[in-house]
């Protein structure tokens, strides 16, 4: 399996009045770079088989932005399992089942930075990388053994990408 994991892009402040913390939407500064970094995956010569999103609205933007980038929008789904507050030991569990050769997730922290280090040393604790807003990490293999982490790229370097 050739595996993204995405963190969703800049969504309006925690905390923010009248805003619950289910339904933070990306800012329009999110939205802008999200569509930048989406150029970059391209560029990059990334091609998914489906790309599933937290069903949040901060993430599903995301995915929606990039799906979109990707000529991927027939492509999308969303999980529950990708939602704030799971772990990484759920979502892999979760990835074992799935079937695709490239597959996109699209999520939340501290989730998918510990998603990150367990797919690649088999602890989710061991803190390899600090996923940013944005920022993808590539891996290869079964999830269900370690993965290579072949690319981790901020989200600044893949706006630099695009076409």
């Amino acid at each position: 399996m050739q595996l993204y994991v995405m963190r969703h892009g800049i969504a309006v402040p925690h905390g923010t009045p009248g805003v619950a913390e289910d339904q933070r939407p990306l800012t329009p500064d999110g939205e802008k770079r999200v569509k930048e970094i989406g150029r970059g995956l391209k560029a990059l010569g990334v091609a998914i088989d489906r790309i599933v999103s937290s069903p949040l609205p901060r993430a599903l933007r995301t995915a929606e932005i990039v799906a979109d980038e990707l000529k991927a929008k027939g492509l999308l789904e969303t999980s529950d399992v990708l939602r704030a507050g799971y772990n990484a030991d759920a979502v892999r569990e979760w990835l074992i089942e799935r079937s695709e050769e490239r597959l996109m997730i699209v999520g939340h922290n501290p989730a998918f930075s510990d998603l990150v280090a367990l797919l690649v040393t088999g602890q989710s604790k061991l803190a390899i990388c600090e996923l940013r807003k944005g920022g993808v990490a590539a891996l290869e293999g079964s999830p269900g053994a370690r993965m290579t982490l072949d690319w981790l790229a901020r989200p600044k370097l893949l706006r630099t990408l695009e076409d």
